[in-house]
């Protein structure tokens, strides 16, 4: 082969270095992507044994939507007992 049959063959280096790279990152998100829907299975499975406790919590607390309702007749209760005091010289 002289210098000029292999100045005329191309230079594929960087096709192949290009291939390469490409292939790994085509693996390195199909990994990552296999990881992702792997862990949102398992959040799937889980979701169900993580929401008992949470309803229960709402049921058992579900009574404190009333405690500003409370707060409120035990101010206008103490304002009347205060007023009471007031009269009596207390």
């Amino acid at each position: 082969m002289t210098l000029a049959q292999a100045a005329a063959e191309p230079n594929l280096f960087g096709w192949y270095l290009g291939l390469g790279i490409g292939i790994a990152v085509v693996g390195v998100v199909a990994l990552l992507v296999g990881w992702i829907l792997y862990l949102a299975m398992k959040i799937g499975w889980l979701a169900p044994q993580i929401n008992e406790p949470l309803m229960q919590a709402e049921k058992n607390t579900k009574a404190l939507g009333g405690l500003n309702k409370t707060i409120e007749h035990v101010t206008i209760i103490i304002g009347g007992l205060q007023r009471g005091r007031a009269r009596l010289g207390g």
